[in-house]
């Protein structure tokens, strides 16, 4: 009798394709963005952190392989490529160090815009990727970083923009624009390594990561791939610190306490049984020390997801510690 091999195929964040050989898939991503912050090593760091996490949103740990792709900009002159070229490549190859792979190839080109991403492949057994369609009716959403770098970088910028900046002055200070723009480029360059080997295991039912479609869309998207007819409802928003008042002060304009506000190189976030999600939230805060929330819950629904009318801010960090980020 012929069986079909069960083809995965574009799962949720990465594609999954099942081998030739026995049993092995091989489960590959690839991204790439415009710089968003003014650091190039920072941004190397970023784009690289921002492809493995695809692969980490399907609970995969290791990366066998990557790829950089390298847009460099007509606009720069020759002394600005070999200056910020090299700064990009090295925050690429050390980030992808920390996650244990390595960059072996790429491509780079000349281009109007800079941009800056890569592939990642990684071959596994099934044992070792979560397929995110799970989710059960009493699992609770953990989110692994805060909301926000998208207003935290706009913010940034607009700094030297005193049309922009008369509109958020009146809620944050100079340095809180400053510190939420470290926040922000930290959390960015973070790797969601830790928090996919912890999904293993916490016995995560499925996660994605958030990314450019925010906190609600990504929600979304993962609710309609659910075999389980489950809805989310988020009750919490993690936001990095002051975030939430420009936000407001900025009227509709980044739809953050909406869910829409875009985020680069996010948190995952998972579907855990809701007996595992404290102690997944304490066990990531002990080998990361960084923070992760519950902030919604599954319940009996068609595969949509929701923000409450009035979700709870969650200020991160709660309180300043001097000279300490977070």
């Amino acid at each position: 009798m012929h069986m079909a091999i069960p083809r995965i195929g574009i799962g949720m964040d990465s594609s999954v394709v099942p081998l030739r050989h026995g049993g092995l898939s091989l489960v590959q991503t690839t991204d790439f963005f415009y710089p968003l912050v003014d650091d190039p090593y920072m941004m190397g760091k970023i784009a690289c952190a921002n492809v493995l996490s695809d692969l980490y949103a399907m609970g995969v740990v290791d990366c066998d392989n990557m790829l950089m792709l390298l847009g460099v900009s007509t606009k720069m002159t020759e002394k600005e490529r070999d200056v910020v070229v090299p700064l990009i490549m090295r925050g690429f190859k050390d980030s992808a160090l920390e996650a244990g792979t390595s960059v072996t190839g790429g491509q780079t080109v000349v281009n109007p815009w800079c941009t800056i991403g890569g592939v990642a492949s990684t071959v596994c057994q099934p044992n070792e990727y979560i397929v995110p369609d799970n989710a059960v009716v009493g699992d609770v959403l953990v989110l692994t970083k805060p909301l926000g770098t998208q207003v935290a970088v706009n913010a940034h910028q607009w700094l030297d923009q005193p049309e922009r900046w008369n509109r958020i002055k009146l809620v944050v200070s100079e340095d809180d624009v400053r510190k939420a723009y470290q926040r922000a480029m930290d959390s960015m360059a973070r790797l969601n390594r830790i928090a996919a080997r912890l999904m293993h295991k916490y016995n995560a039912h499925g996660a994605t990561d958030v990314t450019g479609f925010g906190l609600l869309g990504h929600a979304q998207n993962l609710a309609k791939h659910q075999k389980n007819e489950v809805s989310f409802v988020i009750h919490n928003l993690p936001v990095i610190a002051k975030m939430a008042a420009v936000a407001k002060a900025c009227g509709n304009m980044f739809q953050l306490l909406q869910g829409h506000s875009a985020e680069t190189s996010g948190g995952l976030l998972i579907c855990l049984p809701r007996e595992q999600a404290a102690a997944y939230c304490k066990d990531i805060e002990k080998q990361e020390g960084y923070q992760a929330w519950i902030i919604g819950i599954v319940e009996k629904g068609n595969r949509t997801a929701r923000i409450i009318d009035k979700p709870r801010v969650i200020e991160v960090p709660a309180k300043e510690k001097d000279g300490e980020l977070w």
